[in-house]
């Protein structure tokens, strides 16, 4: 039978219309647009011909229009003129809410835990004049959805009885049920658009695409056509991640012994950035930017590296060549950012040198052409393999003028932190080439800056839009180019500069600038005004409730977000990490996703070319992920006989859930509470052996609770990192249950107190062990962890295993 459990229900066909309304029975939550195949609604690339009020957007392409045609006519072919004219209006409706934006709720497929309906969620009073004028049509939607042998009984029965009929095909949501969707002006109103909370915060969600990072501090691609991304952890590691997520086991480049860091937290000196030049397939060279120490002196280095003649996933270590370095008079205020602008050229942020309020010299290094520091530098590092290390463009805006350093672009930046150039928009260009940064302050105010040629950016003498230094600020010759935006410390305190979004498969994203905050772990966003050049800012809020339900999504996030970056497709991510130290692998890699609105399918299709691969690939597997065990297409009836196996999709959350396919079930044994597999006979009673597992909850549930697992006499603890519901299976096997459903992380199934031991962490199984301990682990009370993130299961108390 194919159900939600995949158990064999004993019954007679009289008693399939029960099993029926509770295999079809809607949730009472809040509804939210999604497709069958759990991704948001489209606008689709060309009108729809048949189901032509989903042409503006819904979840239907052409080629789904025409299919659900198809099947329309299929069954109108049973009916004369008069049949076609009475019911065609109905079976096409009831057809064509597989085009709903609202589809996922209608089927009742956004709840993981209820199996899908076969036919949309119908209002009662539409319900019922179908049934008066239409009812006969019930069997052959049923036959149209391949469930014909399973429903014949039964839609023989129930066509004849009104009440029956519509308990079998009536939403209890009134208001979301169809047709009142479609007149909901509470749920239409901002159909399509990015959905905002009462505050006129932007819900966006998210998907882990990488973890374990040393303070991920840049992510860059190669725009060469591989999709590959190249990650730098502060320490000195770049790693290359391929298209697919997995990452290859050896670093593009390692200079740990040569950069300049330590493991307390906000140590600004260390590996900071990577650029690739931008032809970076024929012109096969790397620049970095990193601190490092010469004699007991910090200076900031900027160098170049050839990518190796034997492997193109890595550096040549031998090549590198200093192309600039710049003594630090402090250890912070590092700058730390490189990129190429669409000229060619590549640009350089370095910091003001440091300690507070630039005190060095009579206007600070910022205000001060002749040095360095504080500035954005350009320069021309083409054709150089047998000349100096750089050139200087000849449009550089200082190169006449006295004393002045010709590398300098722009000047009167405190300590630029993440900067981006924007691609334009995809239809008009509009934008192609700005240049945004985000511009940490003082003691006040945060800003981003729109970078422009000769700019000064007022520091000292200015802390965003107010004066800092009041004797500059009044100076005449100031001339300084105002931020577009700047924010109070009681926003956050450490700006982390983003991106103008410009990809293709979020088109509500288009034109808004997303940035943070490292030390608030605010997310925010501003889009530009084009007739006043005035920005708008929104705070980035994660979705709630059912708004980041979506297979592989999440809505949280580590607070300390360090950098912000963009894949060769366009689409945006940012670098975050839970510990802020250069040696803790607490770095998560996300990316940012609107569950609102997508492409139509197929537009934002990529096919990576090939890479040559030289050693392992590293699989990924992400610590959280939403995942729902729906198939999405219709859910059949259960029969009386016959086991089937339902298929699965791998999925995780903050709540992980997953129903791997369940044997038949069987007459449990006898359980006591909390007690499984494990426990063996002996005089006196039961006696425990190491590995036995129980879940202790508060509310004293038997299927759900903390992990805990007796080794050495004793219960402990397991810590959440790397547990998935393979691990979880494991327990709930040997508690008697056939699998989990959730993995629980963080200590929601409540938090052990500081007498209970942490056995276990990094806890991988792949599904067959008979205990956690056979599964690779830490060794046994080894762990980095604490109770905060004690892992709970759920186990799946409809389907018992017979041990």
């Amino acid at each position: 039978a194919m159900g939600r459990n995949a158990c064999v229900f004993h019954t007679s066909p009289h008693h399939l219309l029960p099993i029926l309304l509770l295999l079809l029975r809607t949730w009472w939550g809040s509804c939210h647009p999604q497709c069958l195949d759990y991704k948001p609604p489209f606008e689709p690339r060309q009108p729809l011909a048949f189901c032509k009020e989903y042409s503006k957007f819904g979840c239907c392409d052409v080629e789904k229009d025409e299919e659900i045609s198809g099947r329309f006519y299929n069954i109108m072919e049973n009916f004369d003129h008069s049949g076609y004219a009475a019911c065609g209006k109905y079976v096409r409706s009831i057809l064509c809410q597989e085009c709903s934006p609202y589809a996922a709720h209608l089927y009742d497929a956004e709840d993981a835990d209820t199996p899908m309906r076969a036919l949309p969620g119908l209002c009662g009073d539409y319900c019922s004049d179908y049934w008066r004028q239409c009812r006969y049509t019930l069997s052959l939607l049923l036959e149209d959805v391949g469930n014909s042998q399973q429903f014949a009984n039964l839609t023989a029965t129930i066509e004849e009885d009104h009440r029956r009929f519509c308990e079998f095909l009536v939403l209890k949501d009134k208001e979301y049920c169809y047709p009142s969707v479609l007149t909901n002006a509470e749920l239409n109103a901002n159909l399509g658009l990015l959905n905002e909370d009462p505050e006129g915060c932007l819900e966006l969600c998210l998907q882990e695409v990488a973890n374990g990072l040393r303070n991920p501090v840049a992510m860059i691609h190669a725009d060469d056509g591989t999709h590959r991304f190249f990650v730098a952890e502060q320490l000195g590691y770049v790693w290359v991640y391929l298209a697919n997520g997995s990452r290859i086991d050896r670093p593009f480049l390692n200079l740990t012994k040569a950069v300049l860091t330590s493991p307390w937290a906000g140590d600004e000196r260390g590996f900071l950035c990577i650029a690739l030049h931008p032809r970076f397939t024929t012109v096969r060279k790397a620049y970095v930017y990193y601190s490092v120490s010469v004699k007991k002196e910090e200076r900031i280095r900027i160098s170049e590296f050839t990518v190796s003649a034997h492997d193109d996933n890595q550096l040549d270590h031998s090549s590198e060549r200093t192309i600039l370095e710049v003594v630090e008079p402090a250890s912070n205020h590092n700058g730390g950012q490189l990129l190429f602008g669409h000229d060619g050229y590549l640009y350089i942020f370095i910091g003001d040198g440091g300690r507070a309020g630039d005190p060095f010299g009579k206007f600070g290094n910022s205000q001060n052409k002749s040095t360095l520091l504080g500035k954005v530098l350009r320069v021309d590092v083409d054709f150089n393999d047998n000349s100096a290390p750089y050139s200087i463009p000849s449009d550089n805006p200082f190169l006449g003028e006295k004393e002045a350093r010709p590398e300098v672009y722009a000047y009167g930046v405190r300590n630029m932190w993440r900067c981006s150039i924007d691609r334009g928009d995809p239809v008009t260009t509009e934008g192609r080439g700005r240049m945004l940064c985000g511009d940490v302050g003082q003691n006040k105010y945060e800003e981003v800056d729109l970078i422009v040629k000769g700019g000064n950016y007022g520091w000292r003498a200015k802390e965003g839009f107010s004066c800092y230094d009041r004797k500059l600020c009044q100076n005449s010759s100031l001339d300084d180019v105002l931020p577009i935006f700047a924010y109070p410390h009681k926003l956050g305190k450490s700006v982390t500069g983003g991106y103008i979004y410009r990809g293709c498969q979020m088109p509500n994203l288009n034109g808004l600038y997303i940035f943070g905050d490292f030390m608030s772990g605010r997310l925010m966003s501003l889009r530009e005004n084009v007739t006043t050049g005035e920005w708008q800012y929104n705070e980035i809020c994660m979705g709630r409730d059912q708004t980041c339900r979506f297979p592989k999504l999440i809505n949280s996030y580590y607070k300390y977000i360090i950098s912000f970056a963009e894949d060769e497709a366009g689409e945006l991510y940012f670098l975050a990490t839970g510990v802020p130290s250069a040696t803790a692998r607490g770095g998560v890699i996300y990316k940012i996703v609107d569950p609102s609105r997508r492409a139509p399918p197929g537009k934002c299709s990529i096919k990576p070319s090939p890479v040559k691969i030289k050693g392992k690939l590293i699989h990924f597997h992400p610590k959280e992920e939403y995942v729902i065990n729906k198939k999405p297409t219709t859910t059949a009836v259960p029969t009386t006989t016959t086991t089937t196996k339902p298929t699965t999709t791998k999925k995780k959350t903050r709540i992980v859930i997953k129903k791997p396919p369940m044997p038949t079930r069987k007459k449990p044994k006898p359980r006591g509470r909390g007690r499984g597999q494990g426990y063996k006979k002996a005089r006196g009673g039961w006696r425990l052996w190491v590995g036995s597992v129980r879940l202790v909850s508060a509310e004293g549930l038997p299927d759900r609770g903390r992990v805990e697992i007796f080794i050495r006499g004793q219960w402990g603890t397991v810590c959440d990192d790397l547990f998935t519901i393979k691990s979880g299976s494991v327990v709930c096997r040997q508690l008697g249950f056939s699998t989990a459903l959730a993995v629980m992380k963080r200590a929601v199934l409540g938090e052990a107190d500081d007498s209970v031991r942490i056995f276990l962490d990094d806890v991988e199984c792949e599904g067959g062990e008979r205990s956690l301990l056979e599964c690779k682990r830490s060794r046994v009370g080894k762990h980095n962890c604490s109770h905060a993130e004690d892992v709970g299961v759920i186990c799946d108390s409809d389907c018992i295993n017979d041990y």
